[in-house]
This record gives structure tokens, sequence and C-alpha cells, in this order.
């Protein structure tokens, strides 16, 4: 059937992943570093990733398309869910949260990854929240010292994950007692996707807790914000 249905110019994607996170549907991924539409029946036509594209990457076209279908969505969606609950073989494993024998008051976390880490993990209750880039704690030689110590970490990477940080950061900020919030990504503009993510989970929490953004250069500098 002939419909209306997104295009991708791959010219112009800068790989920053914001419209994989407004793809409610899930029809839209990254691959090789670019925004792909990975299928037509999972792009309902309407253009929520649009907006989102800093680059002016996406427009409709009319084409020879597969149907819309809401079941195989709705489908795709309920494995995701699941295989999220279950990732790499941790479902089951409690989150590790023990005092370090150095300081009483720093602990250690694990798991870290925001795809992996219970929502009603222990270390989220009572302490400052960082939400960083992958690639922050191994650009920024005090990473671990000025953003880490005393507090709970979850990192990602919005280029290379697959789906949203949006709903589960929304859920960790609305069911725990989250001091502040730290968003810490690089200069390049693929970490955009993180730090709308988080800021877009704040605002959709309820909760109005002080937050900042701080920012890395590429040879390991703070450029903005930072304690």
């Amino acid at each position: 059937m002939i419909r209306k249905i997104i295009k991708i110019d791959q010219s112009k994607c800068n790989g920053c992943g914001l419209c994989v996170q407004a793809c409610h549907e899930g029809a839209i991924g990254m691959v090789d570093g670019k925004a792909q539409l990975m299928r037509d029946d999972y792009c309902d036509g309407l253009g929520d990733c649009l907006p989102a594209c800093p680059t002016g990457a996406i427009s409709f076209v009319e084409r020879e398309a597969a149907a819309y279908n809401e079941e195989a969505v709705i489908k795709n969606k309920s494995e995701k869910q699941k295989k999220e609950k279950q990732p790499c073989g941790c479902s089951g494993s409690a989150p590790i949260f023990k005092k370090s024998k150095d300081n009483e008051k720093d602990f250690y976390q694990w798991p870290v990854q925001i795809k992996l880490v219970p929502v009603s993990a222990p270390f989220f209750n009572g302490t400052d929240l960082v939400v960083a880039a992958d690639c922050a704690a191994f650009t920024y030689a005090q990473f671990h010292e000025q953003f880490r110590k005393n507090k709970a970490v979850v990192i990602g990477c919005p280029k290379l994950d697959d789906g949203d940080y949006t709903d589960k950061l929304t859920d960790i900020l609305a069911n725990n007692n989250v001091k502040s919030l730290t968003i810490v990504r690089m200069e390049v503009p693929c970490c955009g996707g993180i730090e709308h993510a988080a800021k877009t989970a704040l605002k959709d929490s309820g909760k109005f807790i002080p937050w900042q953004v701080v920012t890395i250069s590429t040879d390991g500098k703070i450029l903005n914000g930072g304690f």
C-alpha cells in the first residue's frame, strides 16, 4: 500500500539517537552509528521523531510500505521488556551494595548500566544520582573521585545502546528518594541523547531536586559544570 512514512537522510544524521528515544513504536534503531528505519510496519506515520532530530535528517515521504501493525509493535515492546528484566544472564541477581573499607560513607555499587540496574535498587534511596555517558569515566581521570564517590551512578551510551533511557530513569527518580541529579556527558553530539533523556525523566518524574549538567571534553577536561 502507498502511505506516509518517515525517511532518514543518512548524510545528515549525526548519530545522536534522539529519534530512537522519541519513537515509541521502536521503528528506529542505530546501525553503524546512524539512525535507520528498522521496519516499515512499526512506523505509524505520526512523526514524533521529526522534532527530536537536531539536524533535520528525518522527513515524511509517501511510498509503498507495509501497513502499520500495532499488534506487532506491542509484541516487540513486550519482548524487549522481558529482555531488560533478564539481561545478559544477570536476572535474579541482587544488586551489590556495601560499604567501603576505606570510607564508611562510600559504597560499592553494581550494576551500573542503565539497562541492567533495578529501579528499586537500595543504593538509589537517600543519595545523589549521577547519570553518565560510558566514555566519561575513561576520559576524565578524576571521575571516580568527583562523580562516583558517595553517589549512585548509572551509565549508558545513546549512540550504541538500543531503546530509550527516559522511562527507566523516570521510574528511578519517581520511586526513590534521590537528593540531586548530575548528568555527566562528553562534548560530542551523540551525548545529547543521554542529557535529553535525563532531563525529560526529571520533568516526567514530578520531582523538584537540584540538577546540573557537566560536560567533559575529548581531551579529558571539564568544559562546564562540576563541583
